[in-house]
């Protein structure tokens, strides 16, 4: 049996399976259920920044509504005891999730400011979370804002919470940096643990009939790998953070090839709500068979072998291979 073992922002994994955000996460159950098909580790969903906020500001307006009426407007407060402030509420469910598996419990933060992250990331922390990913989310819609300053809003929260927590700190991130590389590599300098490659921004399109502005869900195919091996594979070995891939990992052989591109883990989540939970047993047979079968004893055997530092023909991850590509297509007939 070949060794399926890994690790990821120092924790060592039995495989390099790990499902990560979406509502899966929200049962308990289903991440037990996750453990016992074979899942490494998991990455919970994210606590947004907006929840933060607006939690926050509701229970402003109920602590100040009616208080300079008469004497009986105190009985308008809420019932604090009662009250679930969406960050308490999953700080809790950290708390269940590591009571209930013995695999490690990645807390994931989602929004781009520091804000009130600093404090909620210090506690995940203190509820047991293994590590931490900040799932940033934005979109830079505003023609005044630059690309360095996006990046250096990037840059501060890294720096922010690292500063202030112990537990490893993943990345996760989009594609769209005009300089990626080197944008990676100061993500690597301020102290990040790991980038996670690549976040599927959600597209809305519109509804012709109704002149709407709809915002629909599409799973993601392994056609979407291309891009996240390509950078992965490009990074591999020139920054200290570990790699991890997420979007288009369904089948074993994106797991390979996720590894031989140079990542530790691979991330998995459509896979999981188009086919069932028990879609990792599969995946994990599937994974240790093609390895037996090509005679390869570990994991970290194949972990960066086919990345542009390891590849007989490094530009084919660059434009030299463009021109290449283009003439060996053929049209039918």
């Amino acid at each position: 049996m070949p060794d399926l073992s890994t690790t990821y922002l120092g924790l060592k994994l039995k495989n390099p399976l790990v499902p990560s955000s979406s509502p899966l996460m929200q049962d308990v159950d289903n991440i037990r259920r996750m453990e016992d098909a074979g899942a490494a580790a998991v990455v919970l969903h994210s606590l947004f920044e907006e929840q933060i906020t607006q939690e926050s500001e509701i229970l402003d307006r109920s602590l100040d509504q009616g208080t300079y009426t008469y004497a009986e407007s105190l009985t308008y407060f809420p019932d604090l005891g009662n009250y679930n402030l969406g960050p308490d509420g999953y700080l809790e469910h950290i708390r269940k999730a590591k009571a209930a598996v013995g695999i490690p419990v990645i807390a994931s933060l989602n929004g781009a400011s520091t804000g009130g992250w600093i404090k909620y990331a210090q506690e995940m922390e203190q509820a047991g979370a293994d590590a931490l990913e900040l799932n940033t989310y934005y979109i830079a819609a505003d023609p005044a804002q630059t690309a360095a300053q996006v990046e250096e809003m990037y840059l501060d929260l890294v720096r922010a919470v690292k500063a202030s927590v112990r537990i490893p700190v993943a990345v996760k991130l989009s594609p769209y940096f005009s300089a990626f590389s080197n944008f990676a590599a100061r993500l690597d300098d301020a102290g990040a643990n790991a980038l996670v490659l690549f976040n599927r921004f959600y597209q809305p399109d519109f509804d012709l009939e109704n002149l709407e502005v709809v915002s629909d869900l599409d799973l993601s195919a392994s056609s979407e790998l291309r891009l996240r091996l390509r950078w992965v594979a490009m990074l591999h070995g020139r920054v200290k953070a570990d790699l991890a891939v997420t979007g288009g990992v369904h089948t074993a052989e994106d797991v390979l090839k996720s590894m031989m591109a140079g990542a530790r883990i691979a991330m998995m989540t459509s896979a999981l709500l188009h086919d069932g939970i028990d879609h990792l047993r599969g995946v994990l047979a599937d994974l240790a068979k093609w390895m037996e079968e090509h005679e390869y004893v570990s994991i970290t055997q194949m972990q960066g072998s086919m990345s542009q530092k390891s590849a007989a023909n490094p530009a084919a991850f660059e434009r030299a291979n463009y021109m290449k590509v283009l003439r060996s297509y053929r049209t039918a007939g």
